[in-house]
């Protein structure tokens, strides 16, 4: 029987949402289960790894069933997921404790460690990543140093998606995406880095291997076919971390190509032959979906956030739709809001600054001002400060000629035309602006089990619906305003630190 059908799951930090598509690239529907996150302690987060079983378990059985979909016509299973966590599991699979999600910050002191030991400039050489607590070897450390009975009892440790490609398969293995997110990859090599897991004292032999997020890694058994609903013997394919699949989801894939998702944190990524070593260490760099290329990477802390904070504290009681209203009112606003600046800083900021004491602010505000001035003043600061990430690429030696545009907040059209106005480029705006990340998960599955011959064909899945070209007249006001934006930041950073520093 022909195989007409991908199954992607998406493990995200509120639930996993099943997706299945056509091998023509075709949503045909999908299906999402909620679970909850932990936080034991602050700065700790964590999740029950059962709860990913039972929605990846839920999610299949409705998707086949709704659809009445033929199981032998399944092609392959693959996956998406939450990166940067750490689950430990025992040689049968079973997991030790809760996993210790991405936005858990408990492991700062195992971080200065490393740093102190190897220096930021040299792990990031290595890794392509900055030291950061965020990182699951980090996490991992932590473990050995404050719970060692679990750690001696730790065969791997798994990202999320791992595991349930383990439940699938009875097999321990990661993708070179999710290997990235550990700050313990040799990302040119594509090897474990014996350097930073000795200074880290760590054993080697808890990583899982690690090999192409195409790889058919093994078969659905018996167990997972009764739970699941699929059929035994359905090829799966590991798929990558969500980032990753977000940009082959967009068809983000050959040198040059980028795009941008504005979801709470947001970010501006490429692809690319070679790594991006930055001078400042502004970006960082993950292994792309194709393992023959890479996907270098700077995320913002609060783009969506900021105009979500905004949007509630300027329009939360407002009983019609907030942000139709909000953004009417901010594309009443001219270039530049009128002298209005905002610094996107609400939640310290990770890439371009890499400073958690950063904070934000309304700079030239005045009575004049209202709330349609600051909604589009907090629009022009969050392109701002992703124009800087996107300077770093260009610096690089990137050329990038266009930008597509991903998540919630791509939904607005002034913002849209915003980001073309300051970027200087073609704003490109797919068909599916919520789904790159299961895509790309099914564009692995379906190239890693044949279905289609490779990634260029899968970029052929990806349908433009509108493009806004730049306005040229605009361009050296934006210019002009990028300086002072960027000069407001320096400014300021003495100011962050006194205000750190007061009780």
């Amino acid at each position: 029987m022909a195989k007409q059908y991908v199954l992607a799951h998406d493990v995200g930090t509120t639930g996993n949402k099943a997706t299945l598509y056509s091998t023509n690239g075709e949503l045909i529907n999908s299906a999402f289960f909620g679970y909850e996150t932990n936080y034991p302690h602050s700065g700790w987060a964590e999740q029950n790894p059962s709860d990913w079983w039972k929605a990846v378990c839920e999610t299949t059985k409705k998707l086949v069933s709704e659809k009445n979909i033929n199981r032998e016509e399944i092609a392959a299973v693959s996956f998406s997921g939450q990166m940067m966590g750490a689950l430990p599991v025992d040689r049968d699979g079973n997991p030790l404790q809760h996993s210790i999600i991405w936005a858990d910050m408990r492991a700062e002191e195992q971080a200065s460690q490393l740093e102190q030991q190897l220096s930021m400039e040299y792990v990031y050489k290595v890794t392509g990543h900055r030291i950061s607590s965020s990182y699951s070897g980090a996490k991992i450390k932590w473990l050995k140093d404050n719970r060692p009975e679990v750690y001696q009892k730790t065969y791997k440790f798994l990202q999320a998606k791992d595991y349930l490609a383990f439940k699938m398969t009875g097999v321990f293995v990661t993708d070179y995406s999710d290997a990235c997110g550990t700050n313990c990859f040799d990302i040119v090599n594509k090897v474990w880095s014996k350097e930073i897991i000795d200074a880290w004292d760590l054993d080697e032999e808890v990583f899982p291997d690690a090999c192409a997020s195409t790889d058919v890694i093994g078969s659905v058994t018996n167990q997972a076919a009764e739970e699941t609903g699929l059929l035994k013997g359905t090829p799966v394919v590991i798929g990558a971390g969500d980032g990753v699949c977000a940009a082959a989801g967009v068809g983000v894939m050959d040198h040059g190509e980028a795009f941008n998702y504005i979801g709470s944190s947001s970010w501006v990524a490429v692809a690319s032959d070679e790594p991006v070593f930055d001078p400042e260490m502004k970006t960082y760099t993950w292994v792309h979906l194709d393992p023959t290329k890479y996907s270098p990477n700077g995320t913002m802390q609060t783009g969506g956030g900021s105009m979500q904070w905004v949007t509630q504290l300027l329009y939360g009681h407002l009983k019609l739709d907030k942000y139709d209203v909000m953004n009417e009112e901010a594309s009443k606003s001219p270039l530049g809001s009128n002298k209005l600046l905002f610094l996107p800083y609400l939640m310290g900021e990770r890439s371009p600054r890499w400073n958690p004491d950063a904070r934000g602010a309304f700079v030239g505000l005045s009575i004049t001002h209202d709330r349609g001035d600051m909604a589009r003043a907090v629009m022009e600061g969050v392109a701002f400060n992703l124009k800087v990430v996107l300077d770093t690429f260009r610096n690089s030696g990137i050329p990038i000629e266009k930008m597509w545009v991903l998540g919630g907040g791509a939904k607005s059209v002034l913002w849209r035309q915003i980001l073309a106005d300051i970027y200087q480029l073609d704003i490109e705006v797919p068909s599916y602006l919520e789904e790159a990340t299961s895509m790309g998960a099914a564009m692995a599955g379906a190239v890693g089990s044949g279905a289609i011959k490779d990634f260029q064909e899968a970029k052929k899945w990806v349908k433009r619906v509108s493009t806004h070209d730049p306005d040229v007249k605009n361009k050296s006001k934006y210019e002009a305003l990028y300086e002072i934006f960027n000069d407001t930041y320096e400014q300021l950073v003495p100011i962050y630190t006194k205000l750190k520093q007061f009780n």
